[in-house]
């Protein structure tokens, strides 16, 4: 019995780190939202001159200022915007599932298995439907701000970490779901 709350214990434990760590992806998320947002802002109403902290402005954060114009760092942060906003939306889906286990008391109910799949599958959804869309705003606006594609507009979206990610939640999804069966028939009577 005493294995059986230290496994307890560890599995609250990780859906607690869950619970912290979605929160954090969110916060970071909001951030890059805003932070693009900004950028948008800056570079549409004062070709990046206007946000100004301590005399440096975003363009001052530029290495290679000849490389950059106006048009292609409005299309990059456009698509930076949309993968941000993906992210967000995936922190709060997980910090919610995690939410979820932990009033449940358990990962091990039918329920608790669904919303484990359906993270699963959102998980490899919404970074590359993002990845994707964002790959396409970029292309229309460079071709009708006649931006060049070149490499500093060349956007490279590393996505396999979502895939595997959400592959590793399909699967648990499996074994929380033959759990909650496990579950389910000790708590039966036998008639």
């Amino acid at each position: 019995m005493e294995n059986q709350s230290n496994n307890y214990k560890i599995v609250r434990k990780i859906a607690k780190i869950g619970k912290i760590l979605s929160k954090v992806a969110f916060v970071f998320s909001i951030i890059g939202i805003c932070g693009c947002l900004v950028g948008l802002l800056s570079n549409l109403f004062g070709s990046g001159k206007v946000l100004k902290i301590g005399g440096v402005t975003i363009y001052g954060l530029l290495a290679d200022f000849t490389a950059y114009n106006v048009n292609s760092i409005s299309a990059t942060l456009v698509t930076w915007l949309i993968v941000c906003i993906g992210q967000a939306v995936l922190a709060k889906f997980a910090e919610l599932y995690f939410c979820n286990a932990l009033m449940a008391g358990t990962p091990f109910t039918e329920t608790g298995a669904r919303e484990l799949r359906r993270l699963g599958i959102m998980a490899i959804a919404i970074p590359t439907g993002c990845v994707v869309l964002a790959e396409i705003v970029q292309g229309i606006m460079n071709g009708f701000m006649n931006v060049t594609a070149d490499e500093w507009t060349d956007l490279s979206f590393d996505n396999e970490a979502s895939i595997i990610v959400g592959v590793m939640f399909i699967v648990c999804s499996f074994l929380c779901g033959y759990g909650a069966e496990v579950l389910e028939g000790k708590n039966k009577v036998p008639e």
